[in-house]
């Protein structure tokens, strides 16, 4: 059995390897605290980074899906404001008829101007009727137009829903259909409006009763689909506060996958940095040549 020979250039090999192991180590800390991640290339962990790319991509489509959330609050806002001007409105209107109605003996002046009240209402309610949020026409369903209703109280829109997606196969609804709050065609609240103020005009009391009894029931209508749009946002909230919920556990879970342990590192830096010292200085003075290695 044969001993062999260990030579310099063997002791030199393995002295630099290890001088080269113990230096990647060190430039490996010295980056992740750097850094502030433990994952800068798909190497560091293959699993690992894997892991981060999939939960990213879920953040990313939470936050798109929150926006979405944003927007459609900000058209239910819209809706909102515009459905409770409305309502406010047709409380006045009932309020007008029934002046009218109570009083028998109003001379024309008198009822021309409670008819110059209702053209006023219908007139702010066909405003309200066209309130836009981000330039779009809030009761106008999927219209490029920029009007629900023009000044006869006609729909000008286009009938269809404005969704949002606010989660995983979760679409809400962010307007309300035309024909829902103001009523169909021929027997809107705009057409309703009109009658009482031609009624108005002429002292017809059947006409008023008529037109009374036809408001009171657009203010039921409109208040119905105000509850409705309260319901849509109220799903928006709730979708919107589940996934930020969602995403703190999801941002939990990436830390852990990619943040550097800053302490931990910090310990790391100073004890490689130490032992690298400690090896350079040892090498070079094993490595360091003398005359018998030269005889050898």
């Amino acid at each position: 059995m044969s001993i062999g020979r260990v030579t310099q250039r063997m002791m030199s090999g393995h002295a630099l390897a290890g001088l080269q192991t113990s230096l990647a180590q060190l430039a490996t800390t010295q980056e992740q605290i750097s850094t502030g991640r433990i994952l800068n290339r798909p190497s560091d962990s293959p699993n690992d980074t894997a892991a981060a790319m999939q939960l990213n991509g879920a953040l990313a489509e939470s936050a798109q899906h929150q926006r979405n959330g944003a927007d459609g609050l900000g058209w239910l806002g819209q809706v909102d404001t515009a459905l409770a001007s409305g309502g406010s409105q047709l409380l006045n209107a009932q309020d007008v008829v029934t002046r009218g109605l109570n009083g028998v003996m109003l001379g024309s002046s008198a009822r021309n101007a409670l008819a110059g009240e209702l053209d006023g209402l219908r007139t702010g309610l066909l405003d309200a009727a066209n309130t836009k949020y981000g330039g779009r026409p809030v009761f106008a369903g999927v219209t490029a137009g920029t009007a629900a209703y023009d000044q006869s109280g006609t729909f000008v829109g286009t009938a269809g829903a404005v969704n949002r997606t606010v989660g995983d196969g979760v679409r809400v609804r962010v307007d309300v259909d035309a024909t829902s709050a103001f009523g169909p065609a021929g027997s809107s609240v705009f057409d309703h409006l009109a009658a009482a103020a031609t009624a108005m005009r002429a002292g017809d009391a059947t006409g008023l009763r008529t037109a009374l009894t036809s408001i009171q029931a657009d203010f039921t209508r409109l208040t119905d689909a105000r509850a409705l749009a309260g319901s849509s946002s109220n799903r928006i909230s709730a979708a919107i506060s589940a996934a930020g919920a969602h995403d703190l556990q999801m941002q939990t879970s990436l830390s852990t996958l990619q943040d550097t342990d800053l302490p931990r590192a910090a310990v790391d830096l100073q004890m490689r940095t130490m032992a690298y010292q400690a090896a350079l200085g040892a090498t070079s003075k094993a490595l360091t040549p003398s005359l018998m290695d030269y005889l050898r």
